[in-house]
Parts: C-alpha cells; structure tokens; sequence
C-alpha cells in the first residue's frame, strides 16, 4: 500500500538513510490497561485491528473511527533489520504520541516517555536482530486526569463549545534513523545579522571534528569546522547576509559533518525583539498580523492529511493578509514549522496546556521536560518568533493555579532561549512574562476601541483580570479577539429569513455576510489605530467542528470574498515605522 506522510517530517535534521514506519499496523484497544499481562508487547496475539499510522484511532483516516475514551492502544509490525543496519546505531523517531509511550523490540522494553506533543527517539540497536524484529509500541492516555496537557480535546464524551474531538496515541510519524556509531545528536542555530554570522552548538555522541558547510541558492557561503567530544560551538561567518523576513524565508542550506554521519539541515538569519512598545524583526517596527490555528483536521483530527494541506493553511491565511499566527493549544509538527519558514510566515510556539490542574504542584515535573523538549526541538525554526507554554489558566475545581509553575516555567524557557519573548500564560493570569497580552471577545467595536484607548493616551490598561494580575508597562498584544460566528452559507445582505448560527461562537453571531464585515473591519481597525498595540490574532482561520467562527469552513472553503479581510488587515497599523 502507499505510505501515508511519506516525506520526511523533520527537514532541519535529515540522514540518507531512514525508513519512513507510516502505513499500516497491527492494533487493539486495551479497554481495561491488562495488556501487559496478556503479552500484547510480543505483538503476536490479542490484536483484534489494522490501523493506518500516523492518524490517531479516533480519526476516519485510521481507518477505525472510535471515538470514545480509550484508555490504552497498542500497536505492533513487523520490521526488516540487515546485518548493514546493525554496524551502526538504529534510531526509532516518535514525532508525536498522546500521552504515556513505551517501546518494545522482540519482546524487550526499549524506553518510555511522557507528554502527547514532543517528538523523542529510543536506540534500539541492542535489542534488534538480522532479519524481522518485531516493534510494539504502547500507548496510554488519560484525558480526564488532570495531569496531562491536552489542549483543545474534549474532557467530556461528546465535542462541546471550543472542545473537540480527542486523539489518542500516535499522531505523527513513526521512522527509523540508520546512523554511525558517532553521530551528530542535536544542533541549534544562532543568527548574528549584524556580524554576519551564524553560531552552531550542538553534542554528539563521541569525539571528532565537525564541519558545516552553508550554501545559498546552490552556492556555498561560508565553512567551518571544531572539534567535539560530546559537544561543539562553531563560528560560520557568511560572505552574503540573505534575511529571512516576512513573505520572504531566505534560508540556508547546512550541511554538519562529524566523522562518517552527514546531516542536512537549513537556517535563517533574523532576529526579533522590541523597542518600547514596538515588535521589532530586523530592528525594523513590523505589526503582528496574526490568526489562530488549531491546527485540527475533518478527517485526521490531530493530523494533517498530506503536507499539501500543511502548506494551503498557511496559503489561506496569507491570502486573508494574516503574517502568521498562534498555533494555539497544540504543538505543530515541525513539517508545518519548515514550510512558515520558507514562507516567510510568523507563528508562536504553543502548548496545549488546557486539561492540567495548575495548582498542582506534580504538574510541574510532568509538563516542564515536554516543554523543554518542544523549545530545543524548535529553536531552530526562524519562523518561530515567541514562545507561550501556557494559555488562560482558569482556576481548576476552584483551585487556582500556582503562580510558581508559571515563573518556573518562563524563566527555564528564557534559561534555553533568550533570543525570542516568552508570554507566561496567555491571556490569564500573567505571573512574569516579556508581553501583556490580553484576550477580548467584546462584540460592540465602539466598546472594544474605548476599552484601550487609556493605554494609548495614559499608558494604562483597562485589565478584566487585574485582581489576579498586574500591568507593569509591558508591551500588549491582542492576542484573542473577534470569534465572530458566521454560519455556512450566510446571505450577502441581511433579509429577515437569514439563517441564524446555531453552533457554537464567542457572542452574538453575524446574521450576513455584511454584518460581518462591517463587525471584522471595525474591531481590527480598532487593534490598528492604537498606537500601543503591537499585533493581533484573530479567532479564528477555519471552523473547528461545533464552532462556527471561522473566515474558511472545516474543509478550508472560504465563507466570504476574503480580499476583503487581505483589505481591511493590510492597512498600516499606527505603531509601524
């Protein structure tokens, strides 16, 4: 059969050599977690399905639809090991699976992780033979716990409000790494535009020079070698300073030699940052035109069908004149990451935080490492402009939440990256954060524009959480605003017979397509008319299930002439140079 997601998912780290495991396993639902106890890690017996990975069990394209909680899956196949694959190291890549994960080869556990977005690999080579191996891995998922990041998925049995359908186990690509006993582990990129340089760290396993070569448009740029006994830093002046800006990636080819592993890779050289209020990329005042995406799909859930729908999302947005968005709730695969930034497209790094009980103190141990493994594996993206580990931290059966989560938090993800702004929690209730940002979904323009024009005039925000948090002149951002409904098939004009919107959205739905725009136009010309607000993002780019508040449909079919949105967005924002 055709492989599903054939292409490589993670174009920042790619080896000649790697076998893509997506297509079709073996598979069970583990209704009472006996599995272990009845041997499913030999993958022999008790697997009563066939799923096709990497679509999540609840999807159609898994081809099993359940769309109940399960509380533990297993999946087993059957791989080919040559006696070649064993002089080196076998790595097997997991992009994604939701939440508890454990390995096992011929019957031999090989690791576990937790957390349902990072991606992580195990070294299996001890556990493989020549000739067929078999690979199980088990899953295991607790939504309802409280103790684990899910998002936007639904803690009730039934998608709800902005609650969706649920994913369990693996969501993204499952592959094999064939790779040398001393091999490049990881690497990070920083970019110096105004040395033209671009700073390599990075670790190995075991010792040797490393060499990295960049290229632009097929011409090579700039080399440079250190040496490495598990880690490395190598200075790469360049001789043409290319900027990745907005609409325009610019990047580099990178090519990191470390005895006999190759690795191919890309960067971008920008760099973000403020001055006052302002958002600079480039020292240059840029305004934040952004969109949420939820990055959920009608038929894969989690999942993108094909990396053409990767790219048309972020095509859609652009075409509405949004420069980038909030992957919100929901870390993104890097695929998604590697085509914003070849589009020049802005996006901040997200968590799907919502589900955790934050005024427990476990959580702190249990979400930290996931975290920490989203920023290292994403740092590297240029189009990534900002992190937010956390979104709206509501109080949890009235317990609210540790405000030293957040602080913990921030200041590790500073810790590791300091070159991009950080928000504690979006929205609410902030603890210590680089931006204010706030969530409005007031659906009278005139009241939405009165509500902030102190903080251009006075330099105070009106705040509807400031008994919980408090404003100390940061920069703001309107991160959450809008959430017009607007049903399919809305008329042009208002008639009496208009449909009304019977889903779910935040306020009074658009009885018309005019209504809308008349609404659209005047909330954002309010976001650009001030000349204290840095950016905005809208709510929201497509419908997601039940809620109706999208400018395109489920299935990305655009609601209305969407010019008209490029039109109002594109209008030079008050703050910009």
């Amino acid at each position: 059969m055709n492989i599903p997601r054939p292409e490589h998912p993670n174009p920042m780290s790619v080896r000649e050599r790697w076998e893509n495991l997506n297509g079709q396993w073996d598979f069970t639902v583990d209704w009472s977690k006996s599995g272990r106890a009845r041997d499913l890690k030999l993958g022999n017996e008790g697997y009563d399905k066939k799923i096709t990975v990497p679509f999540c069990p609840e999807s159609e394209l898994s081809g099993v639809g359940i769309k109940d909680f399960m509380p533990a899956v297993w999946y087993a196949k059957k791989i080919e090991i040559s006696a070649t694959d064993l002089t080196g190291r076998v790595l097997l890549n997991i992009g994604a699976c939701d939440w508890f994960c454990e390995v096992f080869v011929n019957g031999e556990s090989c690791g576990t992780h937790k957390g349902g977005y990072s991606s992580f690999r195990f070294d299996i080579t001890a556990k493989l033979k020549e000739g067929e191996n078999t690979l199980v891995i088990l899953a295991e998922d607790d939504t309802r716990s409280g103790l684990q990041a899910t998002g936007k998925q639904s803690t009730w049995y039934a998608s709800h409000g902005c609650f969706y359908t649920r994913t369990t186990g693996l969501w993204q690509t499952v592959w094999l790494e064939f790779v040398p006993r001393d091999y490049i582990k990881g690497f990070y990129v920083t970019a110096d535009i105004e040395n033209s340089i671009a700073v390599i760290n990075g670790t190995t396993a075991g010792c040797g020079k490393v060499s990295a070569v960049a290229t632009y448009e097929g011409k090579e740029v700039g080399s440079a070698t250190a040496y490495s006994c598990g880690s490395f830093s190598i200075t790469l002046p360049l001789s043409e300073l290319h900027l990745w800006e907005i609409g325009c990636g610019r990047l580099y080819d990178l090519k990191l030699t470390f005895n006999d592993d190759t690795v191919k890779s890309y960067f971008g050289m920008r760099t973000v940052g403020f001055d006052g209020m302002k958002f600079l990329l480039n020292g240059k005042s840029v305004f934040q035109r952004l969109v949420l995406d939820q990055g959920f799909y009608p038929d894969g859930i989690y999942t993108a069908p094909t990396e053409e729908a990767l790219i048309k999302d972020i095509q859609i947005s652009l075409d509405c004149g949004f420069n980038g968005a909030r992957l919100h709730e929901k870390a993104f695969e890097p695929l998604f990451l590697y085509h914003a930034d070849k589009m020049g497209y802005m996006v901040w790094g997200e968590y799907g935080n919502w589900s955790l009980d934050h005024s427990n103190p476990a959580v702190t141990d249990l979400i930290v490492p996931e975290w920490l493994e989203l920023v290292e594996r994403d740092r590297n993206h240029p189009a990534l402009i900002g992190w937010c580990p956390f979104n709206e931290t509501w109080d949890y059966d009235c317990k609210r939440q540790r405000n030293s989560l957040l602080a913990t938090v921030y200041k590790v993800t500073k810790a590791v990256d300091p070159t991009r702004p950080c928000i504690d929690t979006s929205g609410n209730f902030h603890v210590i954060t680089d931006i204010f940002d706030v969530h409005n979904y007031e659906q009278d323009p005139k009241v939405f524009k009165e509500t902030y024009l102190p903080l251009e005039s006075e330099g105070i925000l009106n705040d509807r959480h400031s008994k919980r948090q408090t404003y100390r002149g940061e920069p703001v951002f309107m991160s959450e605003y809008g959430g017009i409904g607007l049903a399919e098939g809305c008329p042009d004009e208002y008639v009496e017979s208009a449909s009304k919107l019977t889903t779910w959205s935040y306020g009074k739905a658009a009885t018309c397509i005019a209504e809308y725009v008349d609404r659209y136009r005047a909330l954002t010309d309010a976001m650009l008319d001030n000349s204290a607000i840095h950016g905005f993002c809208y709510t929201q780019l497509y419908d997601v299930e039940q809620e109706q508040n999208g400018i395109y449909t489920y299935s990305r079919e655009p609601k209305l002439d969407v010019s008209i949105i490029k039109e109002i967005n594109c209008r030079k924002a008050a703050i910009e140079d």
